[in-house]
C-alpha cells in the first residue's frame, strides 16, 4: 500500500488523468450496454460528466488527505508573544509610515 501512495505523490498528474479517462470509458461502456435512445454525442457529454464528477471527488479526497496528513506531522505547540509595552506601542506609532 505504501508503494502505491509512493507512486501516486510522485504521479499526481498522471494519476488523475488515469482516473480520468477510467471514468469515461467506464461510463461510455455503462451507456452502450444499456439499449437507450441516446446519440452518441449526447453519451460523450454524460460520460463526461461523469468523469468530471469523478475528479472533482478525487482532487477532493487527496486535498483533504493532504491537510491532514500535514496536519498530524505539525507539533502543536502553542507559543503565546508577549503583549507589547505601552513603549513599544509608542515607538511603533512614531515610526510607522501611516
Amino acid at each position: 500500500m505504501e508503494a502505491i501512495q509512493l507512486w501516486v505523490s510522485k504521479h499526481k498528474l498522471a494519476t488523475v488523468g488515469g482516473l480520468w479517462a477510467s471514468g469515461i470509458g467506464a461510463s461510455l461502456v455503462a451507456y452502450s450496454r444499456t439499449r437507450s435512445p441516446m446519440k452518441p454525442s449526447l453519451r460523450l457529454i454524460h460520460a463526461r460528466l461523469h468523469a468530471q464528477a469523478l475528479t472533482l471527488a478525487v482532487l477532493s479526497g487527496a486535498a483533504a488527505y493532504r491537510y491532514y496528513e500535514n496536519r498530524a506531522g505539525e507539533p502543536k505547540t502553542q507559543v503565546e508573544s508577549p503583549a507589547p509595552s505601552v513603549a513599544q506601542h509608542v515607538q511603533w506609532e512614531l515610526l510607522s509610515p501611516f
